[in-house]
């Protein structure tokens, strides 16, 4: 029960489905990358990410100073069935700027 709470938690605000939905299209973002095509500051992205990567969604690899998420290779198929459902979703999504 609670990893459901803390799933539909995770996907229940409108920035955490539009940073799934990025990632899941430009594959490994770094965090300041994120930051820059979102137009939001580092602790904010940093908090959705947690969220995200909490419950499972995401995946991180620090290389030096940075950060570099990417969607779980290993989620469950109701994750993935989650991702497929939000990618047919008709949002506005940034494009992608390079930062770093």
């Amino acid at each position: 029960m609670q990893d459901f709470l803390q799933l539909s938690g995770a996907i229940n605000d409108e920035t955490r489905v539009r940073l799934l939905n990025f990632i899941d299209k430009n594959g490994e973002v770094c965090v300041c990358d994120i930051e820059s095509s979102f137009l939001m500051i580092q602790s904010r992205v940093s908090r959705h990410l947690k969220i995200l990567r909490d419950s499972g969604f995401l995946t991180v690899e620090r290389r030096g100073k940075w950060a570099y998420y990417s969607i779980n290779s290993k989620i469950d198929e109701f994750k993935k069935l989650i991702l497929k459902e939000i990618n047919s979703l008709n949002m506005d999504t940034p494009i992608l700027i390079k930062a770093c």
